[in-house]
Order: C-alpha cells, then structure tokens, then sequence
C-alpha cells in the first residue's frame, strides 16, 4: 500500500472515533469534550453529517391534513399519517407511492413558507394532530414531464429491484452452495443506469420570492402572486400553448370589460357634474356635523363650497356673509392647525342671501371699495350712489345713476357754467347762501393749505388730481407749474423757456418739491 494512503486510512479512522466521541459527548451534555472534538474534526477537513436520531422526535404518529389542489382547481382534502422526523423528501414519497403522484408535480406549502426537500415537518412546526399543509398538483408540463420521460423511470425503477433481488440470491448462493469438483460464484448484476435525457431549458421567469418558474407572458407568479420583474422581457420566439393563450384572451376580454365600466363611470360622473354645476349651492352627499355649529346635518341638507369643499350648515353661511368685513368673504373653516383661505363664490352668497340682503352686502362691498380708492369722487348729487375712479387727464364724471356731470377741478355739478362763471357766482351767492358760503371758504381754504391754486391768467381755483406738476388750466388753457404756481412758459407761450418757471432749462429742476413739469 502506497504510503500516502496509509496516511489517510488513518486520517480517516481518527476522523471516525472523533465524531463517535462528538456524538456521544453530545448526547450526554458534556460541552467541553464537544467543543475539543469538533475541533480536531475542523483541523483534519471532516466531511461530517450532523443529524438527530428518530429518538429525539416525539413518537406518536401524527395525522397531517393536506389540502390538494391540482391545475383544474379542484380541491380536495385528505389526512395522511406522518412522524415529526419525516422530512418533505420522505414525505413526497409518501404520497407517490399512495396517489401515484410523481415527487417532481408536488408543490408543498407548509407554515406559508416553500419547505426544501432535506427539511423535517418537525422544523416547519408539524407537531401534532391536526396540523395542516398545502399540496399543489402541478400539469405534466409545468413539471416538464414527458410520457417516455415516465416510462424510462418505471423501467429503471424495474431494473433496480430486479438488480437488488439477483445481488440478494447471489449472495445467498456464494455463502450456502458449493458443488464438488467446480466453484459456483454468483456475481451481483451490474447495476446500469440509463443515460439521463438532458434537462430541456426552461422558459419563464423565476420569481424572486417562491422560485418558481412563471409561463413568459404570466404578470404574477402562480403560487406566491408575486410581480414579474420588471427588467425581464417575453423571449420573441416564445409561442404560448392552448391554455396559455386561453388565459390570454380571457385577461383581453377582462380588460375590455374594465374600460367600458370606466367609461361609462367617467359619462356618469360627467353629467353629474354639469348637474352640479347648475345648481347655485353644492348639497353635501353625505351626514356631516358643521364645524362651526357642531349641529349634525342629515345628507343634502348642508352646504359643499366650491372652491375648497369644506361643508357647513346654512344659517352658519350666511352669519359669516352678513358679519364679513371685506367684500371677499372667506371659508369659516378653522382649527388648531389650519385656517381655510377659499372664498365663496358669489352665486353662493347670492342663493344663501334674500335679495334685500343680497343688495345690502353688494352697498357695503362698493362703499369700501370707493373709500379705500385714493382717486375715488362721488356724486355730488343727494342721496345719489354713483362714484367714480378719475385720472389725472380727465376733468369731467358722467355720472351713470343721475346723469349729471360732475366737476372734478371745483368738485361740484355747475350746468351750463364753466369753472370761472361757477366760482363768481359762488362768491355772490356765498353774501346770503349758508351752502355756498360754505363752499367758498372750503376753497380758499384749500388754495391757503396748497391743495388747490388760483390760476394767474382767469383767477379761477385749480386742483391737481394725480401725477405729475405740469397742469393745465381748464377755462383759459394756460400751461402752469404745480410747485412754483406760476406759468410753465414764457410770454410767447408753449415752448418759451425764457420765461416761466423754466424747468430742467440749465439741468436743475425749477423747485426741489418738483416731479417733473418739463
């Protein structure tokens, strides 16, 4: 014997009583002597198999029930008598050989999880009476299982008992014959396996959580319904069998319908919205309790806003129209968190308000806009409504209510009189009139104050509305500086800068309070 060999015969006797010495250490408890075995073992590169004893599984047997279910989806249960040693491979022989179900159409599911063959039903927590498993047939050809596949693994099943009958007999016959004058030696037959087929290559996708391989036009994984990869893509010479391109149509047939019920809820939730937007207010759907009043409202009888879909009661609406302090009314909603800046729309506040209090809420919006409106002028006629926003080119204000034409420059209405002719015949009337008296002195007062000027041409009284200090007067024309109250020009008129206040004629301004008159 080579010497290398000898060396490891005895490699592997020290590794035979070191794992002897293991397991008997193991079995009574004593961790030290584990720990010194299990290390010898790694430093000699043991291929060592640690596995428990039947003994150390609970003895009873165990009734498993096992729910089957095959391609066609019929279902049915049965109840199987089991060990809690048996492992899943042991366990598919089990039902091979009693429902001549082949191991490679079982698909087991046991405690929602995919067991492995080597795994023992005591590790997936097959423990007693009553406890449950899956059982999934697969097709024949989802298990990529031919009719001459099977027939040459029952003929090498054949062959195989036929081998081990003959080595049996021969060696019964070598131990127990011997005939005189010759030597009978019975050998064992050779045991021959037949060529393996190879494994056709299999087309689909593997699912990443339960690995089984999905059809290429399968979205989800038939056992786990697990997504398709996204990445993966259906092979171009991929041709799907009769069931697959039944199921195909089916899901086309099961699209179509899904489209025509979407259609038709997007044409019934069309109309309903034209129906909506008809109405003045938005009824709400459903009971709700109003966050203002808290007083709970039956479906219909409170109030959706348009624009931010809060919902209240009505009376609490309209409270907050008549109580707002600006023309814009805001939502009411409001909590720790939040307060709602959405409006209401004014077809709202008109169909919450009467009409009375509808034009009451439109009086008030138009008396706060005009006062805070800096050209802002009202009529001068009593009781009349009208005002009117001016600019500064325009001296005159039709007003649409009365008809009566305004005079922004004496801010009065003085018919068939110009400003000189209003402003003389002020001053007469100022002898006996309280009014007119009264509006005289408001006009000195103003050209004392700097708000208005005489204009030094017709001495009559000039206010300037807006923009610049260029104005121009509205009797006799004449071209005047606001700041120097003086004429723009000189004495021959438009474009003399040898007179006037001569503005920007040097580059200077004509008064540091100047805004441009040039």
């Amino acid at each position: 014997m080579p010497e290398w060999a000898g060396m490891m015969a005895d490699q592997t006797t020290k590794a035979e009583e070191l794992a002897l010495r293991l397991a008997k250490a193991i079995e009574l408890g004593d961790k030290e002597t584990s720990i010194e075995c299990a290390g010898h073992l790694a430093e000699l590169c043991a291929q060592v198999t640690v596995q428990l004893k039947q003994e150390a599984y609970p003895k009873p047997d165990i009734n498993l029930r096992v729910s089957v279910e095959d391609a066609g989806t019929l279902t049915a249960l049965i109840t199987l008598k089991v060990h809690a040693d048996m492992t899943v491979s042991s366990l598919k022989n089990l039902v091979s050989r009693d429902y001549k179900f082949d191991q490679r159409v079982q698909q087991w599911v046991i405690g929602q999880r995919l067991p492995r063959d080597q795994e023992t039903l005591h590790y997936h927590g097959i423990r007693r009476d009553g406890d449950t498993a899956y059982l999934y047939i697969l097709s024949a050809k989802q298990a990529k299982l031919s009719p001459e596949l099977l027939e040459k693994e029952q003929h090498q099943h054949v062959l195989e008992e036929v081998t081990l009958e003959a080595r049996g007999t021969g060696d019964l016959m070598t131990n127990a014959v011997e005939m005189p004058h010759a030597e009978v030696e019975v050998m064992p037959a050779p045991r021959v396996k037949p060529p393996v087929p190879p494994k056709p290559p299999e087309v689909g996708w593997a699912c990443p959580e339960c690995t089984y391989i999905n059809k290429p036009t399968r979205p989800g994984c038939m056992m786990c319904s697990t997504e398709r990869p996204a990445n993966y893509t259906v092979p171009d010479i991929y041709k799907p069998d009769e069931e697959e391109l039944a199921r195909l149509h089916n899901e086309e047939l099961a699209m179509m319908q899904y489209e025509q019920v979407r259609e038709m809820q997007r044409t019934q939730n069309y109309e309903r919205l034209i129906q909506v937007d008809e109405q003045s207010l938005v009824p709400t759907d459903d009971a709700i309790d109003c966050p203002v009043c808290y007083v709970t409202l039956e479906p219909g009888e409170g109030v959706t806003l348009r624009e931010c879909l809060h919902s209240f009661c009505r009376e609490c609406l309209k409270g907050t129209i008549q109580n707002s302090p600006e023309p814009e009314v805001s939502c009411p909603f409001m909590d720790d968190n939040y307060s709602c800046t959405g409006k209401l729309l004014d077809r709202e506040i008109k169909a919450l308000l009467s009409p009375e209090e509808y034009q009451h809420f439109l009086d008030i919006g138009v008396s706060l806009a005009e006062t805070r409106s800096m050209n802002s002028y009202h009529c001068k006629t009593t009781d009349c409504r009208g005002w009117c926003i001016y600019e500064d080119d325009v001296n005159e204000f039709l007003c649409p209510l009365c008809n009566l034409i305004n005079c922004l420059l004496c801010k009065a209405i003085h018919m068939d009189m110009n400003c000189k002719e209003y402003q003389d015949d002020l001053k007469l009337r100022a002898e006996n009139d309280e009014a007119a008296k009264k509006t005289s002195e408001a006009l000195a007062t103003m050209v004392q104050q700097g708000i208005a000027m005489l204009c030094p041409q017709c001495k009559i009284i000039i206010q300037k509305k807006d923009g610049c200090d260029w104005i121009k007067c509205a009797v006799c024309h004449t071209e005047l500086c606001w700041v120097t109250k003086g004429p723009r020009w000189g004495p021959m008129g438009s474009g003399d800068t040898s007179g006037g206040c001569k503005c920007r004629v040097t580059g200077a301004p004509c008064h540091p309070n100047c805004q441009n008159c040039h």
